[in-house]
């Protein structure tokens, strides 16, 4: 809607819009995975969490689809996954442990508190005791998977400090190459081509 009002010349980012997408942090998950594992065609990615109210979900689906993943899926308890999802070309599943089994990719969500109405989720307690990302259940996943969060994390509630901390972990990484995608999508929009 903003580009529609703008001078033709100007340029406008989609720097993150409400709970709808967040194209800089597709871009950068793209270019993490294929950092790590090369190639999409044969991986299994994990998004876990909060799919209803996150912007990062639905531009990460978008991203490893178009690029030809053999296979999405998403995990969360049934409040937080939209019932729509299955027509953007994505398996959804219930249970953490099923979800992430055999998977490359282990991508963590926040829970997004703020953009929560009404009574989605017992606690955070509960939350975490049922799809909290944990050393035991990452164990479901190949042993060579990686594990990615958008930010800002909630140890304890989404993924333990163990993961987040731990050797598939690639949380930082992911934050540094956030910095370099961004640059190269401001230099693009500046016109500096090389």
């Amino acid at each position: 809607m903003i580009a529609e009002h703008v001078a033709p010349h100007v340029h406008v980012i989609n720097a993150g819009d409400g709970r709808h997408a967040h194209p800089t942090q597709g871009l950068l998950d793209a270019y993490t995975i294929r950092h790590f594992k090369k190639d999409f065609a044969n991986l299994r990615v994990a998004i876990v969490g909060d799919v209803l109210h996150s912007r990062v979900a639905r531009s990460d689906i978008h991203a490893f689809t178009t690029l030809g993943c053999a296979e999405v899926r998403v995990v969360g308890p049934r409040t937080l996954i939209p019932s729509d999802l299955s027509q953007l070309g994505v398996k959804v599943f219930h249970s953490l442990e099923e979800g992430i089994r055999d998977c490359d990719v282990v991508i963590a969500l926040r829970l997004q508190n703020e953009r929560m109405s009404g009574a989605l989720l017992p606690s955070s307690q509960e939350y975490f005791k049922n799809f909290g990302l944990t050393t035991a259940r990452l164990q479901a996943a190949k042993p060579d998977a990686i594990v990615m969060h958008p930010g800002p994390i909630n140890r304890g509630v989404e993924i333990e400090s163990a993961v987040v901390d731990g050797p598939q972990s690639v949380i930082l990484n992911q934050v540094t190459f956030g910095i370099a995608v961004r640059m190269a999508v401001m230099s693009i929009v500046a016109g500096n081509d090389a």
